[in-house]
């Protein structure tokens, strides 16, 4: 039985906005608090706060940097997704970490959705409910049937 040993955290930056700039990322730190806590040998990768001004590259910077974020999404051992909205980034490392074979885990009322139900292992509503998930300990067992 392998524990999950790598976190990469996904979720809406910019989603629909037409604008050049970006939700508010403050649901970063309470998912990173609750996974310390549940997940505590685990590495915790958040590539909004490896690159916070990302929404200002330009040209190949973006394509590097968007690049980047789906190699370390992949080989990670869980991508945790925070979609309160959709998020065509998000989307695609989900797609990308699924394919790979990697565990899935969505924070999103938009369990309807056909990205985030097909490429879902777990859909939860909101944080209280994810934080049940991780203090039940199902998510090991899960990526062990990977």
């Amino acid at each position: 039985m392998n524990a999950i040993q790598s976190i990469f955290l996904a979720g809406i930056i910019q989603g629909s906005i037409v604008e050049e700039t970006i939700h508010a990322q403050d649901w970063r730190t309470p998912i990173s608090t609750l996974l310390a806590r549940h997940l505590p040998g685990a590495t915790i990768y958040c590539h909004y706060s490896a690159h916070p001004n990302s929404i200002t590259y330009d040209g190949e910077k973006i394509r590097e940097t968007f690049d980047e974020g789906v190699r370390r999404c992949v080989e990670s051992d869980l991508t945790i997704c925070y979609l309160p909205s959709a998020s065509m980034g998000t989307a695609i490392e989900m797609y990308e970490a699924y394919r790979a074979g990697k565990l899935v885990v969505t924070i999103s009322p938009l369990a309807a959705n056909w990205v985030v139900r097909l490429y879902s292992h777990v859909i939860v509503p909101d944080l209280a409910a994810f934080e049940a998930l991780l203090a039940s300990g199902q998510l090991d067992t899960l990526r062990n049937t990977l």
